[in-house]
């Protein structure tokens, strides 16, 4: 049996052992695209990213997320890419968004997992980077989600950026909306920070 297989059988058990022991169950499919920006909310408790893992897990997904350069130096660095983790350089001429558009355009597969509150506390808006990441590189956005009322995550609809950011906010807010954080007094109201604008041209 080739090793990739191997890997990926062992990461699902891991992955269902893991929801079951937790109490949680699984709705939905994994994403039929093989890029895409997968959106993790609500996002209020260091419980999140272990659940997400766990569950893209059980649900046979691969996802990467990104985090920032330095954590993955020395021994951690393996570790960390193993775990799907992408180092990112916030002082690069290039900024996050367009080292993510490059990283899809290089990639033939390629599931992002952004968490778009970018902290456990309550924030009064979203970044607003996942959508211009999957504009930019003309890939769908898929909702994933915990909700802590149900104990149930997974992954919800999807959506293409229409560019139109209110009528595509109106869809967030519509499936958001219902769901419980671990603690819902952090989950903030679901609006899009407004996009920076472009560096000026060396």
């Amino acid at each position: 049996m080739p090793s990739h297989l191997s890997r990926s059988r062992v990461r699902r058990w891991i992955g269902r052992t893991a929801v079951k022991a937790f109490g949680w169950k699984v709705e939905g499919e994994p994403p039929a695209d093989p890029k895409c920006v997968v959106i993790a909310a609500p996002h209020t408790s260091n419980w999140d990213g272990v659940y997400m893992l766990a569950v893209a897990w059980a649900m046979g997904m691969r996802i990467s997320w990104m985090g920032k350069h330095t954590l993955f130096k020395g021994w951690r660095g393996p570790v960390l890419a193993a775990l799907g983790g992408i180092p990112v350089d916030r002082r690069a001429r290039h900024d996050v968004v367009e080292q993510m558009v490059q990283r899809f355009a290089e990639s033939e597969a390629l599931l992002l997992a952004i968490p778009p509150e970018g902290t456990r506390k309550r924030t009064e808006q979203w970044k607003s980077g996942f959508y211009w990441i999957a504009q930019g590189a003309h890939v769908p956005i898929y909702l994933s989600f915990l909700d802590y009322g149900r104990k149930v995550a997974g992954i919800g609809p999807s959506f293409v950026p229409s560019g139109d950011v209110e009528a595509d906010v109106a869809k967030l807010k519509a499936f958001y909306g219902p769901l419980k954080g671990k603690f819902p007094e952090n989950f903030g109201p679901i609006e899009l920070a407004p996009k920076k604008p472009d560096a000026p041209k060396a």
